[in-house]
């Protein structure tokens, strides 16, 4: 950059400084600054300034304080009206701010004044908000009045009827002109209201009561507005837990879960989407939706009664196949009776009540068992991968009660039988005996006599037609 450019750089940018400082600070005009015997209610006025952009007024009792207003904005309005008015016989510091543009606030030098000293009580003040007789009020509406000159303080009484203020009696509100309920009001009522300001010196005399009414809806619920409800009609209590959760899958703007004691009492449990429990017996959903008017919220509510029972969850203890005409029967043992529901395609669909499946298609699946309740689920494969060593490599039929019989071996933790029947020959591939699975087995007798110790042969067919093949010894 030449120095010619640096140059008109420095001469602009101390023109702008030249310009924020020569900005001009407004003066007071109204109190003039250090007049004394102002009026507590009196309107804080100032000359305009041209161009800027608004005003920052501060109020306070001490040098640049804030303690009546603190920085509050008139936007380009060159006045202020305290919304309460300002304190007797006290020295008031003003501040006035500028909002300048492109530029940080420029804060004027203080002005003071001093007020007045109030020798009499303030005289009553009227409702704002609402105001006197108005109706199709909101029924969350805080109440505003109008700023009663000389008032340090006011008192507030609120009732159901004239004279009787059975809401809020004689409360004081402090030097403010508004107030705020702590719960709604009640829909399509009138309601009865006294304030009194006072000061030091006293109460207002002869303030009269006002009233308003509070709107009545003219909205209702709609088909649309309700929501869907889908809880089952019985949940289970897992005996093994103790203690259920569940949670409700419909969406809604609220959510009651309600127990309902044997003697008709109730009570609340969960005011969620979920709700824990851990005692059976009656209990109420309710869901709803919820419309506004007034300021009041209308519930637009759906419920569903249902029934927690006791429950376990599923054990199987053997699963029974047969080979019938049309394919397999398959029957479903468990160790102890519940509320169970079975299926062959699948832990999430087609489930029937009867643990009995016919006509089915040979081929390795799973049987899945699950508690009606939600009380768990379990699965079992029903033909296992077969293999050579579910079978004894040799037998003694010597009469000693071991090892006198040959027969399939069951797994220890399984009582399933996946063969449906064994065939046995002799080294030369003659056929000498077809054994049933769920038999004691083949002694090593064939047409009524004793067959030598040797090796022998077997052939096992499974239910869906695989062969095993091996062979074994029988020794004496």
């Amino acid at each position: 950059m030449g120095v010619k450019s640096t140059f008109s750089l420095l001469f602009l940018w101390l023109f702008f400084l030249s310009q924020i400082n020569a900005q001009e600070c407004p003066t007071l005009i109204s109190p003039l600054d250090g007049d004394t015997e102002v009026p507590v209610d009196n309107l804080i006025q100032w000359t305009a300034v041209d161009g800027i952009i608004g005003y920052l007024v501060s109020l306070g009792t001490t040098p640049g304080g804030g303690e009546i207003i603190n920085r509050r904005s008139s936007g380009l309005n060159n006045f202020y009206e305290p919304e309460v008015g300002l304190p007797s016989n006290t020295v008031v510091y003003v501040t006035i701010s500028l909002f300048l543009p492109d530029a940080p606030i420029k804060v004027c030098p203080l002005k003071i004044f001093t007020t007045e000293t109030v020798t009499s009580p303030p005289q009553c003040t009227r409702l704002e908000n609402p105001l006197n007789n108005e109706t199709e009020v909101r029924v969350n509406t805080n109440l505003k009045w109008e700023y009663s000159p000389g008032a340090t303080n006011y008192r507030i009484s609120i009732g159901t009827s004239p004279g009787n203020y059975d809401i809020v009696e004689n409360e004081i509100t402090g030097n403010t002109i508004f107030y705020g309920l702590d719960e709604n009001l009640e829909l399509d009522q009138q309601y009865y209201v006294l304030i009194v300001p006072f000061n030091d010196i006293g109460n207002a005399s002869g303030c009269v009561e006002e009233t308003f009414t509070t709107g009545v809806p003219t909205i209702s619920c709609q088909d649309t507005d309700f929501p869907t409800i889908s809880i089952p009609d019985k949940i289970g209590l897992c005996q093994e837990q103790g203690f259920g959760v569940i949670t409700s899958t419909d969406r809604a703007r609220g959510y009651r879960w309600t127990y309902i004691q044997p003697d008709g009492l109730e009570f609340i449990v969960s005011e969620s989407s979920q709700m824990r429990y851990d005692q059976v017996g009656q209990y109420r959903l309710e869901l709803y939706n919820t419309l506004n008017q007034f300021g009041a919220t209308i519930e637009c509510p759906v419920t569903k009664t249902f029934e927690v029972v006791y429950s376990n969850s599923p054990v199987i203890e053997n699963i029974l196949i047969t080979r019938e005409n049309g394919g397999l029967t398959i029957d479903v043992r468990m160790e102890r009776p519940g509320n169970f529901e079975y299926s062959l395609d699948g832990p999430n669909s087609n489930f029937q009540s009867n643990p009995i499946f016919t006509n089915v298609e040979p081929g390795e699946r799973t049987v899945y068992v699950r508690d009606k309740y939600g009380c768990g689920i379990t699965d079992r494969l029903i033909e296992k991968e077969l293999s050579k060593q579910d079978f004894p490599a040799f037998f003694t039929p010597n009469g000693d009660g071991t090892n006198d019989f040959w027969q399939y071996r069951r797994p220890q933790d399984s009582n399933e039988i996946p063969y449906e029947v064994i065939h046995i020959f002799d080294r030369f591939g003659n056929f000498l005996a077809q054994i049933d699975p769920t038999s004691l087995g083949w002694n090593g007798i064939f047409n009524g006599r004793q067959m030598p110790a040797s090796d022998y042969w077997f052939k096992a067919i499974s239910f869906n037609n695989k062969v095993i093949t091996g062979h074994f010894t029988l020794k004496r």
